[in-house]
């Protein structure tokens, strides 16, 4: 079955940077869409980055995060990334990596504002950013 494993949170700085990782199974991981939400205590989850199998060409960014955040495919190791550079306390939250298995084209923009419902989750991971 399909599984998604995020790792690479922690508490940061303002300024500093991470790396998240998703780790997956269960599907064409090549093929595939994928994406990063996160969800601050109190609020809404909220669409992040993310990328169709196009390639980093494909990616979407919330405005909140464009040039400071990149999502990418890692095809060999069937892994999702997200460097996150830059960041400031409003990006705190728990970060949840999501799936779409089947193979698509042009969705990205319609994953990260909810038009295309991913069904597939990880439990998220948690990034802390304070001074």
């Amino acid at each position: 079955q399909v599984q998604l494993v995020e790792s690479g949170g922690g508490s940061v700085q303002p300024g500093g940077s991470l790396t998240l990782s998703c780790a997956t199974s269960g599907f064409t991981f090549k093929t595939s869409s994928m994406a990063w939400f996160r969800q601050a205590p109190g609020k809404e989850r909220e669409g992040v980055a993310a990328i169709d199998n196009d390639g980093p060409i494909s990616a979407t960014y919330a405005e909140s995060v464009k040039g400071r955040f990149t999502i990418y495919k890692d095809n060999d190791k069937d892994t999702l990334h997200l460097q996150m550079n830059n960041l400031k306390p409003e990006d705190a939250g728990v970060y949840y990596c999501g799936a779409e298995p089947v193979r698509r084209r042009g969705i990205s923009s319609m994953i990260l504002t909810g038009l295309f419902r991913l069904d597939y989750w990880g439990k998220g991971t948690l990034v802390t950013v304070s001074s």
